[in-house]
């Protein structure tokens, strides 16, 4: 499901303030800047307020929000909907007893980790990031939560790079997106 295929006014607002920055990390590399999006009060409102429209009466009790620019969307939507956020941080960033998930990259290995106990069973979860490209990370995400118990009910990205076929990696697990990048 995407937003973009339901004509909302409010999506090429959005789109038009992220920026592609060619070559970035690395050559080949286009990568979809959000910090422009953040610059314009509006568009990132209208960012949020899709995404609470979207998840407000669904009994979403966890917004778990990937490491870094899930911090940014996870934690409006999370108090919007009357949820608890969950950052899902990379190894050796939050302190105390955590639950770990390794995934394998395009160029290597990474891990998400979560507190122990954050997170209960049968409680139903959102997965928020910026973006999807190959999935890995939200995968990742996914079997994390799963693990503890929850129900993982949807993942939201603002972005979608189609062509990296990330979607097809969730193993029909819904994913919700504002915009395509091509």
């Amino acid at each position: 499901m995407s937003a973009y295929k339901d004509k909302d006014a409010r999506i090429n607002g959005i789109k038009d303030q992220i920026r592609v920055v060619p070559n970035f990390p690395k050559p080949g590399i286009m990568f979809q800047d959000i910090t422009t999006l953040l610059l314009k009060p509006k568009e990132f409102k209208d960012t949020i307020d899709m995404f609470v429209e979207r998840y407000k009466g669904k009994n979403i009790s966890v917004v778990a929000g990937i490491e870094a620019r899930g911090f940014i969307f996870g934690p409006p939507i999370a108090l919007a909907i009357g949820a608890k956020f969950v950052p899902l941080r990379k190894p050796k960033k939050l302190p105390g007893k955590v639950i770990s998930e390794e995934y394998i990259l395009e160029y290597g290995r990474d891990c998400l980790e979560m507190h122990v106990g954050a997170v209960e069973s049968a409680e139903r979860a959102l997965v928020v990031d910026d973006l999807i490209a190959t999935g890995g990370t939200l995968c990742a995400a996914i079997n994390l939560l799963e693990r503890v118990g929850a129900e993982v009910v949807e993942c939201a990205c603002v972005i979608e790079l189609p062509d990296l076929k990330g979607r097809e990696r969730l193993n029909g697990k819904p994913l919700y997106v504002l915009v395509e990048s091509h």
